[in-house]
């Protein structure tokens, strides 16, 4: 009997159907693998198992009972835990106080003993496998780590059923690892566990079964073992990705950005020298922490730093990020739900927002023109959405991403910076995405590529830099790097020589 189950579920927002005749069952004892693209009906799927929407036709069946009023509160009840990508705790309290939040169920007057409580936390804490002070303000958390507590949460409630959506999309190597034997001891214990991920490597070492969703209907649910890669992104897309890394061969031109011994005491960043070419995809490597996206913000002029920045080799001072844009640089940032894009706004707006000088006139801005720069760029990066005046946060992930890559194309810059593309964005969209930095750098863009994923990186870059403690440690032409050399120069452990 499934622990919990969705019987020929149906939901429609707007009078378009987000799903429609769902059938999915997770048994004890069991990982099963939610997958397909953005857009594929996944996330509203888990809203209907955890109560946060109410179907329109079928039923959510919990220990083969079908459930007539489903809300958040039964689920919890029920033993049924949802851990989001993007965490929901509360910054400004502690972690054990977060934990606590999620296990208390005691009267309004009873008292807390947060003693008890601080011990609970840490050993729930260790079982995650987390190194964190409970006392610890959440505000001072990184992403991993606030991952690990929201884990952690849902160890404490003792769910029987987990829904991991997009766990280790900010976790180091080391810490998927550890999820994994957690994951695994779970599962020993007779949980069921639903893992939703684009990382597809991660299914076949997790997952027994996979159901796969496509506009909203079941495509089917397979056993991983009958299933490879090639099969599983068909399954997925309903059609062959052949090139999910189209890499061009372009034509480099001269140098267009520079850097000589850049540091910025306040984020770490060290002595970097590097230096990009026009047509040039310069991938930076490195672990969580290594000071990549610190690295992003100094060029930027985020958070400005010391030494040297030239463009065209001419020296310039960016303090600021109007003066960075002014200088012809972009940047999408890795958090784009918080930094890249504002999510109520339209993809109109949104697409404009950075070049707003260009269609406005005397503080008047421009709604025709504004119509037009939006529509070619929508209709050039392929935004699928109904209409240019849609809130950016009604779109999938892959297609808020090419919006943010919109308003910075809307700015036509010389030098681009991609701070993790492709992070939470489905294969196709992948794909796609991959082939927009493809036709920007044979455009004669520069672009500097940064991410976690080996694959992308080696798949996408001319050269790779790597960065380990703030500092690039070694820079590599695309023929000479490989996995190995990669995670072997980011752990601190050099192979061979290091390429200018």
């Amino acid at each position: 009997m499934p622990l919990v189950a969705a019987v020929s579920v149906g939901k429609s927002f707007a009078g378009i159907h987000a799903l429609q005749d769902v059938f999915f069952e997770l048994n004890a004892g069991e990982v099963h693998a939610l997958v397909g693209e953005n857009g594929a009906g996944k996330s509203t799927l888990v809203k209907i198992l955890t109560g946060a929407l109410q179907p329109d036709s079928g039923a959510v069946a919990i220990n083969g009972q079908a459930v007539s009023h489903h809300t958040p509160a039964s689920a919890h009840a029920a033993g049924i835990a949802a851990i989001y990508q993007q965490p929901a705790l509360f910054p400004e309290l502690s972690v054990a106080e977060n934990i606590a939040l999620h296990l208390e169920n005691g009267s309004l007057w009873r008292r807390v003993d947060w003693k008890r409580r601080k011990i609970e936390a840490r050993e729930l804490l260790e079982r995650a496998g987390a190194n964190i002070d409970p006392e610890t303000p959440v505000r001072e958390l990184s992403m991993p780590e606030q991952q690990l507590v929201e884990i952690a949460k849902a160890l404490g409630a003792s769910a029987g059923v987990l829904i991991l959506d997009e766990p280790t999309a900010t976790l180091t190597d080391r810490e998927v690892d550890r999820l994994f034997r957690l994951i695994r001891e779970l599962r020993e214990q007779g949980k069921g566990i639903v893992y939703v991920s684009h990382r597809l490597d991660e299914l076949f070492a997790i997952a027994e079964r996979a159901t796969v969703l496509r506009d909203g209907h079941v495509v089917g649910t397979r056993a991983m073992a009958t299933l490879d890669r090639q099969s599983l992104i068909q399954m997925m897309v309903g059609r062959e990705v052949s090139a999910l890394f189209p890499k061009r061969t372009v034509a480099q031109g001269a140098v267009i950005l520079e850097t000589r011994n850049l540091s910025c005491r306040a984020t770490g960043v060290h002595d970097v020298t590097l230096q990009v070419r026009a047509g040039e995809i310069l991938g930076i490597a490195g672990l969580v922490g290594s000071g990549r996206t610190e690295l992003a913000n100094v060029l930027f002029g985020l958070t400005p730093g010391d030494g040297e920045i030239l463009l065209r080799g001419k020296p310039e001072i960016i303090a600021s990020p109007q003066q960075a844009v002014r200088q012809g640089l972009a940047y999408t940032p890795e958090d784009r739900r918080h930094f890249g894009a504002i999510l109520p706004m339209s993809i109109a707006a949104n697409t404009t927002l950075a070049s707003l000088s260009s269609i406005a006139s005397q503080g008047f801005l421009n709604f025709r023109e504004e119509r037009d720069v939006s529509l070619r760029l929508a209709r050039q990066l392929d935004v699928r959405a109904s209409s240019i005046f849609t809130p950016v946060a009604n779109l999938s992930g892959g297609n808020q991403q090419k919006v943010v890559l919109a308003r910075w194309l809307a700015t036509k810059p010389a030098v681009i910076i991609l701070d993790e593309p492709t992070q939470g964005v489905d294969v196709g969209a992948k794909a796609e995405i991959h082939g927009l930095i493809g036709k920007l750098a044979a455009a004669g863009t520069a672009i500097i590529l940064i991410s976690s994923e080996l694959p992308e990186i080696l798949g996408m870059s001319d050269r790779i830099a790597v960065m380990r403690g703030g500092k690039i440690v070694a820079t590599l032409p695309r023929a000479d790097a490989t996995p190995e050399k990669l995670m072997a120069l980011a752990l601190g452990h050099p192979m061979g020589e290091t390429a200018a």
